[in-house]
């Protein structure tokens, strides 16, 4: 195992977690089937073969769903368990698939649970070997290794959400999503209103409002580049909540001088009301679900 560890330094997928529990429910979260595969993005069923002795390695399939009703197999086996007397625990395994519509063909890792002030470090290691030769060497080093990577990671952050919050999973990748479409809407929304009526395509509406607000129209450029940042820093902060959290004020703040100075452009078919409070609404869903979303970046890469 020495060997392993020095091996995932410089190969290999490496994800590390603090958990904030105890070592035995991190334990039972990832050592029961049935509770493995609600939070590991991996996994869709894991069932466990009957146990000729009861020496004998644990052999288990596993079925991963890629969309489309499509369930891609495969196969493993717990090559041994091991407790240290410092508390930690080790669980090393090997898996195979020969599912052709799998990139992985064979691999090997560990699972190795380490008691700290605290909780508990959970990490993993684990490296395999693709089919379909160079093709598949050049497809799994440009894209499914780093989304294989990034999944782990997600799911081992989710796992943290369940034991230390009490966040059941399934509701864990529902706010995943809700946040990743409020924040895009909002990012995308930014970005248009400052590319398109201000940078790109000057509107009248857009001086003329300036102007009822008392401001000057050569103003416009400027404004349109500060839109253009605030769509640009609410995709680069994704993990930052306040970014979302001022928002809906600068919403606000930009709505009450179009309906103080220029009210007859608040009754228009596309006009500010609408725009600005649904920017303020999606940035307030993004905020109250990011709070209960996992996030990949969360967890160590490097050992």
């Amino acid at each position: 195992m020495q060997n392993a560890g020095k091996t995932a330094q410089t190969s290999g997928i490496y994800v590390e977690s603090l958990i904030c529990g105890s070592i035995e429910d991190v334990w039972s979260h990832t050592q029961t089937p049935a509770i493995h595969e609600q939070w590991d993005l991996r996994f869709s069923t894991i069932e466990y073969l009957p146990k000729a002795r009861e020496s004998d390695p644990q052999r288990f399939l596993y079925a991963t769903k890629i969309g489309l009703g499509i369930d891609v197999r495969g196969e493993g086996e717990s090559r041994g368990e091991r407790s240290s007397a410092d508390g930690s625990r080790t669980s090393a395994l090997k898996f195979w698939s020969d599912d052709w519509r799998t990139l992985i063909r064979e691999g090997s890792g560990y699972w190795r649970y380490l008691p700290v002030d605290g909780g508990v470090r959970f990490l993993t290691w684990y490296d395999y070997r693709v089919r379909y030769g160079a093709v598949g060497w050049v497809v799994d080093r440009l894209f499914f290794r780093p989304m294989i990577g990034w999944a782990t990671a997600w799911s081992f952050d989710r796992l943290r959400l369940w034991i230390e919050k009490g966040v059941d999973p399934g509701l864990a990748a529902r706010m995943a999503v809700i946040h990743a479409v409020s924040r895009i809407a909002v990012a995308f929304t930014w970005l248009w209103q400052g590319l398109m009526p201000k940078l790109l395509f000057p509107s009248a509406d857009e001086k003329l409002m300036m102007t009822a607000a008392g401001l000057s129209p050569s103003l416009l450029p400027l404004i349109g580049w500060i839109e253009v940042f605030f769509g640009f820093m609410t995709v680069i902060l994704w993990r930052q909540r306040w970014i979302l959290m001022i928002q809906p004020f600068l919403m606000i703040a930009a709505l009450l001088p179009v309906v103080w100075t220029a009210r007859e452009y608040t009754v228009a078919a596309f006009n500010p009301v609408t725009l600005n409070t649904g920017m303020a609404a999606l940035a307030i869903c993004g905020y109250i679900a990011s709070g209960i979303t996992p996030h990949a970046s969360r967890c160590k890469r490097r050992p």
